[in-house]
């Protein structure tokens, strides 16, 4: 431990992001209990048997189709993050890690747009007058705090990072890096006129986190007049008392998305249209 005297001191921030996450992770343990015995019996996340909605109709056309990745970050996607003790459950069983790396891989190998839409907070953005629940609960814990938008003093490594493995993809010189989402929807930022300025009216969309950013992003491009495709195990959410997070964004994937489809499908639809 830090002897520092100092409550700005890094060794301090450690200790606080680490008990932040041990914090959430006691939250989270009745639930995750819950819904590890019930997938012993039945998964609440298996295609439903008898579906009456339409089947999707959507074909990709490379030519027009992106790569949207909400939120690849290390709050969100590793053990280190402060999320992890809600959403690492879900993070694990979906495989959503190494499944967004694949989608990366595939979009970059065919050659198509692929944009990233992050969230960040600046010291500005604690000054909020009124906050949703998960807003206040994610200015509380520092998730994604950097120190203000021109400046990158700690970022390398910290919950606001990229996650290690796409750092290659991310930084190559051609993903687009849009204006950071505030609350979970790209209306909030440059998404929409990046998408545009590029030709794109077709969107493969994974990330973090389902029912909020990626959710919203879906919501928010449909309603632009795109047409857009979920990667529903390259996604996660919280399971907490409170509801499982995955399980409420997947019921509105299917209704809303104009197809939902598996990493080996989303890449199967890629390699086909390649």
């Amino acid at each position: 431990m830090c002897n520092c005297d100092d409550p700005n001191h890094k060794h301090g921030k450690i200790s606080r992001r680490a008990a932040l996450r041990g914090g959430l992770a006691a939250t989270a343990a009745a639930a995750t209990t819950a819904t590890t015995a019930s997938a012993q019996t039945a998964s609440p996340y298996a295609d439903p048997e008898n579906s009456v909605l339409p089947p999707s109709n959507m074909k990709l056309d490379l030519s027009r189709a992106a790569l949207v990745v909400t939120d690849p970050q290390v709050d969100f996607l590793s053990p280190d993050g402060v999320t992890w003790g809600v959403v690492g459950a879900s993070v694990t069983e979906n495989n959503t890690v190494e499944n967004i790396e694949t989608l990366f891989k595939a979009a970059k190998a065919a050659d198509i747009t692929v944009a990233v839409s992050p969230h960040y907070y600046y010291p500005t953005d604690h000054g909020w007058k009124f906050e949703g629940a998960l807003e206040k609960l994610m200015h509380k814990i520092g998730m994604f705090d950097r120190p203000g938008p021109l400046n990158l003093e700690g970022f390398d490594g910290s919950g606001a990072d990229w996650m290690p493995q796409y750092k290659k993809y991310i930084n190559d010189g051609k993903t687009i890096v849009t204006s950071p989402h505030k609350v979970y929807g790209n209306d909030t930022n440059d998404l929409s006129l990046q998408l545009r300025k590029q030709g794109v009216d077709q969107v493969i969309l994974s990330g973090m986190s389902a029912n909020l950013c990626t959710e919203s992003h879906m919501r928010e491009l449909i309603e632009q007049g795109f047409e857009v495709a979920v990667v529903k195990d390259a996604t996660a959410a919280a399971i907490i008392p409170d509801g499982d997070g995955y399980l409420a964004a997947l019921t509105n994937f299917r209704f809303i998305a104009n197809a939902v489809w598996s990493t080996q499908e989303a890449v199967a639809m890629i390699e086909a249209a390649s």
